[in-house]
């Protein structure tokens, strides 16, 4: 978490009633991009365009039912190839997710869970949400991390 002073039984409630909605859309990556293109194509998530402008190139793709998506390309960032780090992919089955992803060819970690002593193998034992996760990499090396959420804590959802 950031240094801004939280604790797990602060509240986590905004102060003052939200006007503006604010989605999180895309994320950028820097990759080697046609690898990157046919990579995250084999994932089958949506390919949503590859647009050309001079020496701009941007890619944009999206996990299935996702509503953000990411982009990699030429022009779109200064980061270094790799250098994204534990992007959390949120499934509601991490078995299943994990097999989907290893007949698509991906190597995806055994599963894993945080207990008091760090991480340890395995799933959760109580398969409680937010607490089992597996991982996988792209080609280019950002690192990308399933989380199991069955069930939403409370304050975890936006209400309408």
């Amino acid at each position: 978490m950031s240094g801004t002073g939280a604790t797990a039984g602060a509240s986590m409630e905004a102060s003052e009633v939200r006007t503006i909605d604010m989605k999180l859309e895309v994320v950028t990556l820097l990759v080697s991009i046609d690898r990157a293109k046919g990579f995250y194509q084999s994932l089958g998530w949506r390919f949503d365009g590859d647009i050309r402008w001079g020496e701009f190139r941007g890619i944009q793709s999206t996990p299935p039912r996702s509503e953000c998506s990411i982009s990699f390309g030429t022009g779109l960032t200064t980061a270094a190839p790799g250098s994204a780090q534990r992007l959390e992919l949120v499934v509601s089955d991490i078995d299943a997710a994990r097999e989907e992803l290893i007949s698509r060819g991906v190597e995806v970690s055994e599963l894993f869970h945080r207990d008091e002593s760090g991480l340890a193998p395995g799933p959760e034992p109580q398969r409680r949400s937010y607490r089992t996760y597996a991982s996988f990499s792209d080609p280019d090396g950002n690192s990308w991390l399933l989380q199991e959420v069955k069930e939403r804590v409370p304050g975890r959802v936006w209400d309408d």
